[in-house]
Formats: C-alpha cells, sequence, structure tokens
C-alpha cells in the first residue's frame, strides 16, 4: 500500500496544474486525426526538461491518457479513428451520431474509458511484479500466434462476408509489406519513392476512413442533414450512466480484453479496441445490431482502448521493456531525468513511480469529466451542411496526413488509399478489416521470422512454433475464432433463406 503514501504529491499546486493541462491538450490533440498519442507524449517531451522528474512524468501521463479517450471524438463525429486504437469505435460510433446520438454516443465512449481505464491502472498498482514475469513469458511464437488470432477476427469485422471480409484483410497484409524489409534489408513492391519507408499507419488509417466518406459526401450534393442532437442534460447523463452498466458484459469483456493486451510487449494496443469489440458481438444475444448505431459497440472498444494504458507500461517500469510505442517514448522521459526504470526503480525513486502512477490514477477521473462535459457541444458537428463538413473532413485528412512526418509522399498515400478504398465499399469490403491486416503484419512478420532464427538453431519449425501449452492454446482460439465466423455466416443465411421461403 505504498502508492497512499505519495497520493499527497499529485495535488501540489504545480503537478496538479500539469494534471489539467496534460488531460485537457490530451482531449485536443487526440481529437485531432494525425494526433496519435505516441506523437502527442512526443511533442510535450522538450516541456518536461526544466520540471521536476515527477512532475514531467505526470504531464505526459496525462497526455497519454486522455490523447487514447479523445481519439473518439473523430471516430465519431467525423468517421475519422484519432488514433489506430479508434478504429473500433467508428463501426457502430459514427452510425450513433449519424442518428442524432453522437452526445449519447460521447458520454458512452468517455465512461467506458474512465472505468477500463481506472481497471487498468489498478492492474498496474498492485499486480505489477506478477504481470510483468506472465508478460515477459511470451516469445516470438507466441506473439506471431496473437498476430494471427487477430488475423482471424478479419473474417468477422464490420463485414456481411466473411470471404470479403478475409480478402480486405489480405489486401490490409499486402499493403504492410511494402518498404524494406526490416530483418534482411529487401526492397519490396516501392513503386514509388514515398514508399520507400513503408506505408504510414496514421496516413493509411486518415486515407481509408476519411476519404470515401469526404468522396460521399461531396456525391451527395449540397442537402443537408437534419439531424437532431440530444443535449447533454443531468437527466441524459444519468441515462447514460444507466445505459453503461446495463452493459456489463461489453464493458467486461473490454476492460478485461484491453488489460490483457496491453499488458504483451509489442503487441501495442491498436488492436485491443478491435478484439473486444469482436468478442463482444460474438457473446452478445444482440450481435445482429453491432454496426448498426448499438451502444455496446462504443462500450467494449472504448474501455479496452483505455484499459491497455495501465498495463501497457508494467513492464516498462519494471523491466525497461516498452509495452507499447507510447511507453517507448515514456521511457525517454524517464532517462532524460537519468532515472532507468527497472527492478529497482521502485526502491530507489518511489517518490516518482507512485506519484506518476497516482497521477494517471486521477487522470481518468478528470479525463471523463472534462470529456462529458464537451460531449453535447462536440456533438453538434453532426448539424454541419454536408458540403462544408466535407471540406472541413478533407483539410483535416491532408493535415493530418502531412504532420505524421513533414511529408508530401505521405499525402498521396493516404489520398490513393482513400480513393481505392471508396471503390471497394461499392463492392461490399470493409476498411476495418484492410486496417487490421495493415498492423498486424509488421507484427506477425517480424515474430515470424525472429521464431523461425530460434527454431533453426534449436528444435526446428515445428516443436517452436506448435509445442508447448502456451502455443497449442493460442492455435486453439485461432481455429475457434474462424469456425465461429463461418458458422454465424452459414446460419445468418440460412435464417434469411428460411425466412424468405415463409414470405
Amino acid at each position: 500500500m505504498e502508492f497512499i503514501y505519495y497520493f499527497g504529491n499529485v495535488f501540489q499546486p504545480m503537478s496538479f496544474l500539469l494534471l489539467l493541462v496534460g488531460t485537457i491538450g490530451g482531449l485536443i490533440l487526440g481529437a485531432t486525426p494525425g494526433l496519435s498519442p505516441t506523437m502527442a507524449v512526443a511533442l510535450l517531451i522538450p516541456f518536461t526538461f526544466h520540471l521536476e522528474a515527477a512532475q514531467g512524468l505526470i504531464l505526459l501521463g496525462a497526455a497519454y491518457t486522455s490523447t487514447v479517450a479523445g481519439g473518439a471524438v473523430s471516430a465519431i463525429l467525423l468517421k475519422i479513428p484519432g488514433a489506430p486504437a479508434n478504429i473500433a469505435t467508428t463501426l457502430d460510433g459514427h452510425t450513433m451520431a449519424k442518428k442524432g446520438k453522437g452526445a449519447r454516443a460521447l458520454q458512452l465512449s468517455f465512461l467506458a474509458s474512465a472505468v477500463g481505464g481506472v481497471f487498468g491502472v489498478l492492474l498496474l498498482i498492485f499486480l505489477t511484479p506478477v504481470l510483468a514475469k506472465w508478460a515477459l513469458a511470451f516469445g516470438p511464437s507466441h506473439l506471431f500466434w496473437l498476430a494471427i488470432i487477430g488475423v482471424t477476427i478479419i473474417g468477422s469485422l464490420d463485414s456481411a462476408s466473411v470471404v470479403k471480409g478475409l480478402l480486405s484483410g489480405c489486401i490490409g497484409l499486402w499493403l504492410a509489406t511494402i518498404g524494406f524489409d526490416d530483418i534482411m534489408g529487401a526492397q519490396r513492391f516501392i513503386f514509388h519513392p514515398a514508399l520507400g519507408g513503408g506505408i504510414n499507419i496514421i496516413a493509411a488509417l486518415i486515407g481509408l476512413f476519411a476519404i470515401p466518406q469526404v468522396l460521399s459526401m461531396f456525391a451527395e450534393g449540397r442537402k443537408d442533414a437534419n439531424v437532431e442532437v440530444i443535449e447533454v442534460e443531468k437527466s441524459s447523463l444519468a441515462n447514460a450512466i444507466r445505459e453503461l452498466f446495463s452493459h456489463t458484459r461489453a464493458l467486461s469483456i473490454g476492460t478485461v480484453t484491453g488489460s490483457v493486451i496491453g499488458l504483451i510487449p509489442g503487441v501495442g494496443g491498436q488492436i485491443a479496441g478491435l478484439v473486444a469489440y469482436d468478442q463482444s458481438r460474438k457473446f452478445s444475444p444482440e450481435r445482429e445490431k453491432f454496426g448498426t448505431g448499438h451502444s455496446e459497440g462504443v462500450i467494449a472498444a472504448e474501455s479496452a482502448n483505455n484499459a491497455m494504458v495501465g498495463p501497457s507500461l508494467v513492464p516498462l517500469l519494471t523491466l525497461s521493456i516498452p509495452g507499447s510505442p507510447t511507453a517507448a517514448v515514456l521511457l525517454g522521459g524517464l532517462l532524460i531525468h537519468g532515472i532507468f526504470p527497472g527492478t529497482d526503480l521502485f526502491d530507489n525513486h518511489p517518490d516518482v513511480a507512485w506519484t506518476f502512477i497516482n497521477s494517471m490514477l486521477i487522470g481518468q477521473i478528470l479525463m471523463c469529466m472534462f470529456g462529458l462535459y464537451i460531449a453535447g457541444l462536440a456533438a453538434r458537428v453532426a448539424q454541419v451542411p454536408k458540403s462544408i463538413m466535407a471540406a472541413i473532413v478533407l483539410g483535416l485528412a491532408v493535415f493530418g496526413s502531412y504532420s505524421v512526418q513533414s511529408s508530401m509522399g505521405d499525402v498521396y498515400v493516404m489520398a490513393t488509399l482513400g480513393i481505392m478504398m471508396y471503390f471497394l465499399e461499392r463492392f461490399g469490403f470493409s476498411a476495418a478489416p484492410l486496417v487490421l491486416g495493415l498492423i498486424l503484419g509488421p507484427i506477425a512478420e517480424a515474430n515470424f521470422i525472429q521464431g523461425s532464427m530460434i527454431a533453426n538453431a534449436t528444435d526446428g519449425m515445428g516443436a517452436y512454433f506448435l509445442g508447448g501449452n502456451m502455443n497449442i492454446f493460442l492455435i486453439a482460439i485461432v481455429v475457434a475464432s474462424i469456425g465461429y465466423s463461418v458458422g454465424m455466416e452459414l446460419r445468418e443465411r440460412t435464417r434469411n433463406s428460411t425466412g424468405g421461403e415463409a414470405s
């Protein structure tokens, strides 16, 4: 219970001011397309040079937490995920916004983020030593099968057809191979100099989600959308809280899934929301409502992507292994103050470590409060005429793509992928499986190559990738996931054909 001793440090005037600034700034940065949590934290690193170590980490931690949650704003209102972690939020959140329920979707997203985030930080506080040893047990073969589990989700993610979902995912996996091979250094599919460094995930994310929407808006002309926006009142907030806890299944699945995935080094939180969304749909009795503006989808996705924040810091603080790209930037924030994370961090610098962790706990509550305050105001975006909205989204898309690496090449990639996705959507393909393939491709490939090297030096490929209890368990999940997706589609087809014959 040592963390209680340092709890008061968070409420010192300067520390609490930095916590407020980091939280509010993170929400704004998170809602801006192109500014991922990693970039937001990296932009704030220079401002910590002249701060005390604990104060600097408070600022960075608050920005990390609130940027992940803030990404839901653009995901719900504009269908542009603020970060990869918010991809799944668009699937039901934007549909709710189009139905005039943007305020409710934002309320649910911030409430679910707070619940998942608090749970994740509590895991960080109470189970750090145990979880660190568990996270260290994951080798290349396990991480490869985890990536394959994510790939199997593709078949049923936001797609009416398993085949089209898998084809979308395969396109994403192919796009992930463009550029130089990280292991062997070979050139692959570099058609243009802009592709030399591969396809940037943020530029791809913006293009695949934003550009098809912009083209659709322009195609519809200047007809305004008369959308009724739900005002944020005390009664509506109370209803949102009741709705959140009426979907405890989705909230629990999202929170647990995000915590587990956040803990595994190298996997990253970007797939936490997608996996939680998929599992929540599979276990829901109302699975047919997912993708049509169902609140369970928003709750599962947002509770997962914030629940992963705390556990992603466990390997960093105890083993000096960043669990995510943002955690790697936070590592830099520690090192510039001469603090080296590891097993003795809590012995040598307990004031810094516990003050930082406590601030993340308080930051989750502040993030929820400010998020709920802006929910009703932000939801008015749905009332903007489509012609104006299309121009605004296009401008944000260009700005967001260019700002990642200050490269027009990323803008060209964004536009090309967006136009391609616009035509693919006409044939029933979806952007979400494609993005998931793009994200998981490098993870699966890198760990397969590393595992192959280890296997060739030990007992061979079969024993390394197929042996061991953990590998067998993960393979069983892969088979079950594929079987479930195919079975659900066959059952749906049978139900539709029976209904057609009956009518």
